[in-house]
């Protein structure tokens, strides 16, 4: 092992007192932010290429430098593969050529998110890869099972599947799924065996942490998210 990524610290020891609030109030109040104008026209773009491809769908949200996005593309080549990340910067950095079968995009994933559904697209596989964890226990609203655009992931369908090297984050995310789509997904530790997802999988790994992940198939429900 010759990384040294840092393990995670938290003040927070289970799963946070006020999640089954913030995912009720997620689930009654609608989500009014508006949608930023590069992320409307990052997705037009990314509509009139998933509509030349005529395959099914694969979202890598978050996707950083788009490495995850080339592997999902080659592991899945019968599958689109769109990974949205909001940095340029990390968009912009040179990993390979990209696959035929994804795009890259940068937009807000909120925005992004909420124009996918209204859209009607249905991803086959959805990842969110090693999200940023927030672990400081008055971050709770920054973490996506916190956040008020939760429901609209729930309500993607799909087979869903999240990768983290904070276990708590994941046990987090499958009780608020469990309050919003009454599926309790399991969490299992990852051994990535030398096949990694994501530089930050690779950094973690060859650090000596441990990884989990949770994967849940979740059903097609546009109706969940409140209007």
């Amino acid at each position: 092992m010759h990384a040294n990524s840092r393990s995670i610290v938290t003040n927070q020891h289970g799963v946070h007192q006020d999640l089954s609030r913030r995912v009720d109030r997620a689930l009654t109040h609608p989500l009014r932010k508006p949608v930023a104008e590069h992320t409307r026209r990052a997705f037009d773009e990314a509509r009139a290429w998933l509509s030349a491809q005529e395959r099914a769908l694969i979202l890598d949200a978050g996707c950083g430098t788009g490495v995850s996005t080339r592997r999902l593309a080659c592991a899945y080549p019968d599958h689109a593969v769109i990974g949205i990340d909001r940095s340029a910067d990390r968009l912009a950095r040179q990993h390979g050529t990209l696959p035929d079968n994804a795009c890259l995009v940068r937009a807000d994933l909120v925005d992004f998110w909420r124009l996918v559904l209204a859209a009607g697209w249905q991803p086959a596989r959805h990842y969110l890869l090693y999200p940023n964890p927030y672990p400081k226990s008055g971050h709770l609203k920054m973490r996506w099972q916190g956040h008020p655009v939760f429901p609209v992931i729930q309500a993607l369908g799909g087979r869903l599947e999240l990768r983290s090297n904070w276990r708590l984050y994941l046990e987090e995310f499958a009780e608020a799924t469990r309050l919003a789509s009454d599926v309790v997904p399991d969490v299992v530790e990852h051994d990535p065996a030398g096949d990694y997802l994501t530089p930050f999988e690779r950094k973690y790994h060859e650090s000596g942490q441990r990884l989990w992940k949770l994967i849940v198939d979740l059903p097609y429900r546009p109706g969940l998210v409140p209007t």
